[in-house]
């Protein structure tokens, strides 16, 4: 029996209550009513179950009565589920079940990558769950850890996926499976975490085709979208590449440490999926990134489209002061000559002047005839 199912158990003491606020009586008519209690926290323990030979022998409330319950029963396996623990509800996991300080320390944090470690007799995996919400038409991440050792699994929820509950009932329903032990959880949720990438697959896909008709419908919002979309491709990529890495640590410690081949099989078609998403996802970042390429391009072949207009605007327009100005000055040359000799001034030898009047409108014409030829040669006119 393990050193740890020797140990004595501790006592666990019991929060003193604080004491009761006086109720306003007759003696009291002008007390106060107590102060309202802030709302007790909801207990993050989902599920604890004690199995044995595949076979579920006992659902617990509690840590405590869990861990005694192990105890109490040599050759079982407890499967705790977890979701947002507190520190000291974690700690208490983690002294009951000698897990290491690094990985609980992780476990409290959510925003770790996807990764594979082991600490003597036990295994840390961090898995990144996805699920696609159509309403938003968004991809939605969480983090999953998962302790696992000799008797005992442990699971830690950082958000709403994946559905271990569903694992749960799977596994109960295989007791065969079951019966192989931790690593066969292990394993079923590394396979329910992985198929839960298809259906974010299928809604990425979704997005990305609908992506190229409104760049090529010229929607001018399609430049924000492909950029939040592209972000969520990132985000996939690196909740799915670590995926590889870890099934092969562990396939190497199956190995090493005697699990049956039944087991491995099953590993190895959960790595086949991995594949299979990691190489879909790295296609949308590049289908992304050639959709952005060609949006770019649209853009800049519109712009130009704008901005030739422009100047085809600009140089009509310039065409037409040209000629409201040319017609303006050759009005403006009579009018001078007009209001030169219209001043009345005394001296001014050509009034009486008996040719002054058809000199006048001969200048006039004269000089009327020599800016329109001029302004016609220019093709202003």
């Amino acid at each position: 029996m393990s050193e740890r199912r020797l140990r004595a158990l501790r006592p666990f003491k019991k929060a003193a209550r604080p004491p009761a606020a006086p109720r306003p009586t007759d003696e009291q008519p002008g007390t106060a009513a107590p102060a309202e209690q802030p709302p007790v926290r909801r207990p993050s323990m989902i599920t604890a179950a004690l199995y044995q030979e595949g076979h579920r022998i006992s659902t617990h409330d509690s840590l405590a009565e869990t861990f005694v319950k192990l105890r109490e029963a040599p050759g079982s396996m407890a499967w705790i589920g977890m979701h947002r623990p507190t520190e000291a509800e974690l700690l208490s996991v983690a002294d009951e079940f000698d897990l290491h300080k690094l990985s609980v320390e992780d476990a409290m944090e959510a925003h770790q990558r996807p990764k594979l470690e082991r600490y003597g007799d036990t295994l840390f995996v961090v898995l990144r769950a996805a699920r696609y919400m159509d309403d938003a038409e968004e991809v939605d991440f969480a983090e999953l850890h998962i302790f696992v050792g000799p008797d005992f699994v442990i699971t830690v929820r950082h958000g709403a996926a994946p559905d271990l509950v569903a694992v749960r009932r799977r596994m109960e329903n295989s007791p065969d499976l079951l019966k192989r032990g931790p690593e066969a959880v292990l394993y079923a949720i590394l396979d329910t975490v992985v198929d839960g990438y298809a259906p974010v697959v299928a809604g990425v896909e979704n997005d990305v085709d609908e992506i190229e008709t409104e760049v090529f419908g010229g929607d001018p919002k399609v430049s924000r979208r492909i950029y939040e979309l592209s972000r969520e491709v990132v985000e996939f990529q690196r909740a799915t590449r670590p995926l590889n890495r870890i099934l092969d640590g562990l396939s190497a410690g199956f190995e090493k440490y005697g699990i049956d081949e039944e087991l491995r099989r099953y590993l190895r078609d959960v790595a086949d999926h991995a594949t299979h998403v990691t190489e879909r996802v790295d296609g949308f970042r590049m289908a992304l990134q050639d959709i952005l390429t060609v949006n770019a391009t649209l853009v800049s072949q519109q712009q130009n489209e704008e901005m030739k207009q422009l100047a085809q605007g600009s140089h009509a327009q310039n065409e037409e002061i040209k000629k409201i100005s040319s017609w303006a000055a050759i009005l403006f040359a009579p009018t001078l000559v007009g209001t030169i000799y219209g001043m009345n001034f005394d001296h001014m030898p050509e009034l009486r002047w008996l040719l002054g009047y058809p000199f006048a409108l001969a200048l006039m014409a004269v000089v009327c005839l020599s800016l329109y030829v001029v302004f016609k040669r220019r093709n202003w006119l």
